[in-house]
């Protein structure tokens, strides 16, 4: 194992502990989110994890459990159809000589130097795992893990919308794995022990983090902002106004196909099929009504939701 570091076994500790001893190193989702691949995490969510910074917190949710709950379920056809036999490792491994970079192993085919990565997909990602495709951050987090451990090569099994079953192997890539080896140094000790923060990106998972860290502004308040403001008000309306090109542009092919397809349901092309189907009509509350003409059943129905903020720019006078 390229005398890796076994750090801990973690096959006593509790969700939380074992989320609090992460913090002391680099994962494989924590990898993929620093080089932009992944839709749960951000680099700046990643940082403050580190730090110390936000409470624990298990951002994927539901979809990372009911990962976990079939974990062995999926190693176990993996064992079925392959013919591989797979044993688990509890230990938290670290890299012998970048001990931040850090692994928790699903599980180790016996008698080989390769992983076993176990999966579940919903149904609407099968497309990324046709053929030889395979998710980026995937990639790139089992790349990590075979950078930590020094072995050969990773399996990916995965049970896609919970009834198709898709294995494949991916070999050691020295390239690929000085590439995170020289991110994860750079974000360990650039960001992390400096405690300097890495850029905002334009990651979903950035804009969540934002909300759950500014939700309300101070009524009235200011501040002033560096002179990068500027740059970055300037790049935010120049796309704004390529945005609205494209939409026309969106807009008018899809006119174009309509008047095509007329009054039929669907339209077929060379390559495509083009629907345009009548949907139901959907059915609404008319509140103003309901106000004016039963008040009292209006107060009992209204729902209040959290405050949200709004983001605009404008000319200063």
């Amino acid at each position: 194992m390229n005398n890796v570091i076994a750090l801990a076994n973690v096959s006593g500790m509790s969700r939380d502990e074992w989320l609090e001893m992460r913090r002391n190193g680099i994962g494989g989702s924590d990898i993929s989110a620093i080089a932009g691949l992944n839709k749960y995490k951000s680099a700046m969510s990643v940082y403050l994890d580190k730090v110390g910074e936000t409470e624990i917190e298990d951002v994927a949710g539901e979809a990372a459990y009911w990962g976990n709950v079939l974990e062995d379920v999926v190693a176990k056809e993996f064992q079925s159809q392959t013919g591989h036999k797979v044993r688990r490792d509890n230990r938290m491994l670290a890299h012998p000589n970048h001990p931040y970079m850090i692994a928790n192993l699903d599980r180790v085919l016996v008698g080989k130097k390769e992983i076993l990565e176990c999966k579940t997909s919903s149904a609407y990602r099968l497309k990324e795992w046709e053929a030889d495709e395979i998710p980026a951050e995937y990639i790139i987090q089992v790349m990590h893990y075979l950078a930590v451990t020094g072995y050969e090569a990773a399996w990916i099994a995965v049970l896609v919308g919970g009834q198709k079953f898709i294995y494949k192997r991916i070999e050691r890539d020295e390239e690929m794995i000085q590439f995170i080896i020289e991110i994860a140094s750079d974000f360990w000790n650039n960001h992390v022990l400096k405690r300097v923060p890495p850029a905002y990106d334009g990651s979903k998972a950035s804009s969540d983090l934002l909300g759950r860290m500014f939700p309300t502004a101070e009524q009235g308040s200011e501040t002033e902002l560096p002179d990068e403001a500027e740059d970055l008000i300037k790049q935010y309306q120049e796309t704004s106004e390529r945005l609205e090109e494209l939409k026309v542009q969106k807009t008018e092919a899809e006119n174009k196909l309509k008047a095509l397809i007329g009054e039929a349901e669907v339209g077929i092309a060379q390559n495509h099929f083009v629907e345009w189907k009548t949907v139901k009509a959907r059915e609404t509350i008319d509140s103003k009504k309901l106000k004016l003409e039963h008040p009292e059943i209006y107060t009992q129905c209204i729902k209040i939701g959290k405050p949200t903020r709004r983001f605009a720019i404008k000319e200063a006078k």
